[in-house]
């Protein structure tokens, strides 16, 4: 079993910067690939940036490519996303996922596919 909790978010303005948390338990935290999700109101879910769970290799979508950094800290069992040039388009609640042995191609390339855990989400408000 695996928790997810995702803290961070908040209100910023345009061009801002936040930094987003995932702090997962369970023993077997590790052995997770892990990914950030997002979903604005009257919108589908959408994948953003996955890490493998060996951490060696990141995915992101094009929405956030060179704007947002994935990373994941094994000594604290936790996945961090900062996120830079925030625009008032990524106002969103974010979730943080997990997928048993994935990479982040996995996640990249098969996003739909479930996950085997979901955090509760946390809201990013980005004024203009």
């Amino acid at each position: 079993q695996v928790q997810l909790v995702e803290s961070g978010g908040g209100l910023v303005q345009a061009g801002g910067s936040l930094t987003l948390s995932c702090a997962g338990s369970g023993r077997t935290f590790r052995q997770y690939g892990m990914a950030w999700f997002r979903q604005a109101p009257g919108k589908e879910r959408e994948f953003i940036s996955g890490v493998s769970w060996g951490g060696g290799d990141t995915y992101y979508a094009d929405s956030v490519k060179d704007r947002f950094t994935i990373s994941r800290d094994y000594a604290k069992n936790s996945v961090s996303l900062q996120m830079n040039s925030l625009t008032p388009e990524d106002t969103a609640v974010y979730f943080c996922a997990a997928r048993l042995g994935a990479s982040a191609t996995d996640w990249g390339t098969s996003p739909s596919k479930p996950a085997d855990y979901w955090g509760q989400g946390t809201q990013v408000t980005v004024s203009s």
